[in-house]
């Protein structure tokens, strides 16, 4: 009866922790003090001894310096940087202060840290009371050596996502909220640690983007719309016009379909910074085309291409369509031989016209097919940062923007802050804003879409 019980806690893993304090015997209990003392007292030594190591560095880390960043996190620190005279020297030095930066990345990493170690804490627990059950079962706990290969058999799954976990963690997660959190604080060029502390301000910035600054919030509404519609026009004008494109080069008579594809395809040869700072040049007000234009009478002076605020948004369309439009040609043409020609004989057979059978039979066929990539797509030029910043710069400059240009989107006008303003906290506002639009779009639109909603039942 009790190696039925012991099997069966065994299998249930969840329990095991409190189980563990419980049931457990000393050993098991002296494993909430020491991690890992009941794997090293029942065989499981180098597990046992990875879990004390864990424990010790995370012990020296809080000693060290830890505790320093994450005591200072609620205020990012009080001391500030200054110079004291050295009456001995003659001279005047700089006694150090705190850093609100390291402070707050460092408090974030320490409370990741902190979550770590609670977990690991919990599994050396886990693991412990697990060698106890298995030794009252009479059987032999895994050694290191079993451990190992289980990592690379039953528990391979675990092995190679490991690794790619920490990543985003790291990579990922952790930078993510250090950014949230900068937008909450007063981070800009008048307050530099050392030099100056910068503090917390809670949702001031996020007042002054939506009302409180009107220069500010004008900006904001004047670009968060123009980044819409640059958005809409920038995916569907290429999405249309290169399925357009893919029909017209597919269409049954046309002949030397290879060589149309590769004239159109050769824009994506060129790099397209290379053709975007090509086009930029070329139609400068005082550019190569402005000068050809003048010369052959078409126009008595420069059109303003650029330096035109309405000007500049229609150019930085046409030419995304330029650099885009190939790309869902290329796309479109593999899914557009895959319609059953019979549904477009039968359409015709009862009478639909060319227009009918691309409303009725491609376009859904299409959309459904495309839906993902369409929202990546429309995500991506919500923040395409390289066509407008290569071509205009965000501009024409305009006094009647805060830090921006008539044609900057949220993302260039993010880059303007933080490199030439230096203001982290706005620019890490505007960033918050931008992935709740981002994340929100994609979610909605995608799980509305027929490629979710009817994916076993489109024919």
């Amino acid at each position: 009866m009790e190696d039925i019980n012991v099997s069966k806690e065994l299998k249930n893993d969840k329990s095991l922790f409190f189980n563990a304090l419980k049931k457990g015997n000393l050993i098991t209990k002296l494993s909430f003090i020491i991690m890992g003392l009941g794997c090293i007292l029942r065989g499981q030594i180098v597990k046992g001894l990875i879990f004390l190591a864990l424990q010790v560095s995370f012990i020296v880390y809080i000693l060290n310096s830890g505790w320093y960043y994450l005591s200072n996190l609620p205020t990012l620190g009080k001391e500030v940087q200054r110079q004291v005279w050295n009456e001995e020297l003659q001279i005047y030095e700089y006694k150090p202060g705190d850093n609100s930066m390291l402070i707050l990345l460092f408090g974030v990493v320490t409370i990741f840290a902190i979550g770590a170690i609670i977990l690991m804490y919990v599994k050396s627990v886990k693991e412990s009371y697990n060698c106890e059950l298995i030794r009252k079962a009479g059987n032999r706990p895994p050694t290191f050596k079993d451990d190992v290969k289980n990592l690379f058999d039953k528990n391979f799954h675990k092995t190679l996502l490991t690794l790619p976990a920490i990543g985003i963690v790291l990579t990922v997660i952790m930078p993510l909220i250090f950014m949230i959190l900068m937008a909450f604080t007063n981070f800009d060029k008048t307050h530099q640690p050392p030099g100056k502390l910068f503090t917390w301000v809670g949702f001031e910035n996020f007042k002054n983007l939506f009302f409180s600054n009107s220069k500010m919030s004008g900006t904001f509404v004047k670009i968060l719309i123009w980044t819409f519609v640059w958005a809409v026009f920038a995916t569907f004008s290429n999405y249309l016009l290169g399925m357009i494109l893919a029909l017209l080069i597919n269409k049954k008579g046309i002949k030397f379909k290879g060589f149309w594809r590769t004239i159109f395809v050769l824009t994506i040869a060129v790099p397209q910074f290379v053709t975007l700072l090509l086009m930029s040049r070329m139609f400068q007000d005082v550019g190569p085309i402005n000068i050809l234009l003048q010369k052959l009478g078409l126009t008595s002076q420069a059109i303003k291409f650029i330096t035109d605020g309405t000007n500049a948004k229609i150019f930085v369309i046409i030419v995304n369509m330029w650099v885009g439009i190939p790309y869902t040609m290329l796309i479109t043409s593999g899914i557009l031989m895959n319609i059953p020609e019979d549904l477009y004989e039968s359409a015709k057979i009862d009478g639909a016209g060319p227009v009918t059978a691309f409303m009725k039979i491609t376009l859904p066929y299409m959309l459904f097919v495309t839906t993902p990539y369409l929202i990546t797509q429309f995500v991506g030029n919500i923040n395409n940062f390289n066509v407008i910043y290569l071509l205009t710069g965000g501009g024409p400059n305009s006094l009647n923007y805060f830090q921006a240009g008539e044609t900057d989107l949220l993302v260039t006008w993010l880059y303007k802050l933080t490199v030439n303003e230096q203001n982290y906290s706005l620019a890490s506002t505007i960033a918050i804003i931008i992935f709740v639009i981002s994340a929100t779009l994609s979610l909605i639109a995608y799980n509305r879409s027929a490629s979710v909603q009817k994916e076993d039942t489109f024919q």
